[in-house]
């Protein structure tokens, strides 16, 4: 079969070249440029009169180093195509950068008799790699100052992006935080959560709580977005595909969350003070009242006696009047508790909180406290402002059983459960207990157990059992519980009172 029918014209060759967009010069072997073609000339602003007979160099720029062209020949000696950049100048005098490839042309005795060259200027290209690249640093300078913990999770939720305020949270998260985080969002958003990243959709910041032993709770406030990027493989050029996401902020606010509890804190201090005041004063006037009570009824029946026997008590019954007056004074007088509005209530937190407060009335008394909530203990329809009392008439009745025991353990045991139907608070002390026959008389107006060498469990439980029944509970002392006294307090759920 001929072959040389099937060759290209030469003329074809030159043609192509002439026509070619790349630059395209040959040189001798000492790279005396004899051809360009019209690319070349309009890359390099020369004419081919100017460049004809003229050596490469011509296009050089000092801003190239010097080893960069010692690489070059050395590489073209070897009989070897050298590729890179180079920053060469128009006939103008400006600078641009060539993308450039030389290849030996060897002839059939292995001589190397000229020199191909073809470049093209890729100073717009490198200036726009060096845009991105600047702006990426500038982007990851900013998210690593940030004093926000920043992390970019893929779809398969490994970080690939993060922040030093971000590594900072691995020795209280763990070594991936972004999973103990995403955990604890889903934990607490649910189904909403599994909604949100199936739709892509922004989640707002979320307070979380962690909790570290030994040391104070981490708060963090969480918050997800998610994007996409276009891939950038060559199959992707015709037919763009997306990879999604996750961005995950985390902000510290321990500072805020430790302010609004001094705040919430104090505010609670200042309602049972003044709930305690305002009892105290209730209690004041009711035992005058019940004082009065007793010697004006012995005087109406005196009166009623000296009637029938035809004698008049003129001066009796004037004073009887003003005695009730004055009983109805004390009435009037009597402080009017305020309308509380009732609220979803989460007992845990209001005991812990009782609790804390007390904490120096426990260290000076010497009292170790135990305190087991239950977890996940439901929301009770309440008024908090009374059950904040309950508590604390509970705490501080068992802190004042507990003293009237000199020696032995000095415990206060605290523990809440959940039933089907209602949630349980108990308080136990290791005083000296109630006996059985005044299990119910502890919760009668004005009953005391005080004097003499008797036994008693301090002051309110009345207002404990107050509380309670206007909450439609139940309150009584644990006949089995004999290390003791152990009151338990029945509140019911919601829909089941």
């Amino acid at each position: 079969m001929n072959h040389e029918h099937d060759a290209l014209p030469p003329q074809v060759f030159r043609q192509a070249v002439e026509q070619a967009a790349l630059a395209i010069s040959i040189t001798d072997d000492h790279a005396r440029i004899l051809y360009t073609n019209p690319a070349f000339q309009r890359v390099t602003g020369y004419s081919r009169e100017e460049l004809l007979g003229n050596n490469e160099s011509i296009l050089s720029d000092k801003v190239t180093p010097r080893i960069v062209y010692e690489t070059l020949w050395a590489q073209l000696q070897r009989q070897r195509a050298w590729n890179g950049m180079l920053v060469n100048r128009r006939r103008d005098g400006n600078r641009y950068l060539a993308d450039l490839t030389i290849t030996p042309v060897v002839d059939g005795e292995g001589h190397t008799t000229h020199y191909l060259g073809m470049h093209r200027d890729v100073t717009e290209v490198h200036r726009l790699e060096r845009q991105v690249q600047n702006q990426k640093g500038l982007i990851e300078s900013v998210v690593d100052a940030a004093q926000v913990a920043i992390a970019l999770l893929d779809e398969n939720d490994r970080v690939v992006l993060d922040n030093q305020e971000y590594k900072k949270l691995i020795g209280v998260l763990g070594r991936e935080p972004s999973v103990t985080v995403l955990a604890a969002l889903k934990t607490k958003l649910g189904a909403a959560f599994d909604q949100a990243r199936a739709s892509r959709r922004a989640i707002p910041a979320q307070d979380l709580r962690f909790d570290r032993p030994g040391q104070e709770p981490r708060w963090l406030a969480c918050a997800v977005t998610w994007f996409e990027e276009q891939e950038m493989g060559a199959d992707a050029f015709y037919e763009p595909g997306r990879r999604p996401y996750l961005l995950l902020t985390l902000q510290d606010i321990g500072e805020l969350k430790r302010q609004q509890e001094t705040i919430r804190m104090n505010g609670l201090k200042a309602l049972l003070a003044e709930q305690e005041r305002i009892q105290g004063l209730r209690e004041t006037l009711a035992g005058a009242i019940f004082q009065l009570e007793a010697p004006l009824n012995q005087m109406e029946a005196a009166i009623k006696l000296l009637e029938k026997r035809g004698e008049t008590g003129t001066s009796l019954s004037e004073a009887v009047r003003s005695g009730r007056a004055t009983l109805e004074g004390l009435r009037a007088a009597m402080p009017v508790e305020a309308d509380e509005a009732e609220q979803a209530v989460d007992l845990n937190t209001l005991v812990a909180d009782v609790l804390k407060l007390a904490t120096p009335q426990l260290l000076a008394a010497g009292v170790v406290v135990d305190w087991r909530p239950a977890a996940d203990l439901p929301l009770i329809d309440g008024r908090t402002a009374q059950f904040s009392t309950l508590v604390k008439q509970l705490v501080d009745n068992a802190i004042e059983a507990i003293d009237e025991r000199r020696d032995g353990r000095r415990e206060l045991r605290v523990c809440t459960q959940s039933h089907a139907d209602r949630i349980e608070l108990a308080i136990a002390d290791t005083g000296p207990g109630v006996p059985e026959e005044w299990r119910f008389k502890v919760f009668e107006p004005f009953f005391t157990t005080k004097g003499g060498d008797e036994q008693h469990v301090g002051l309110g439980l009345v207002v404990a059992r107050e509380v309670v029944a206007r909450h439609g509970g139940f309150i009584d002392i644990d006949p089995a519980y004999h290390d003791g006294c152990r009151v338990r307090v029945q509140l019911p759920l919601k829909g089941t009172s």
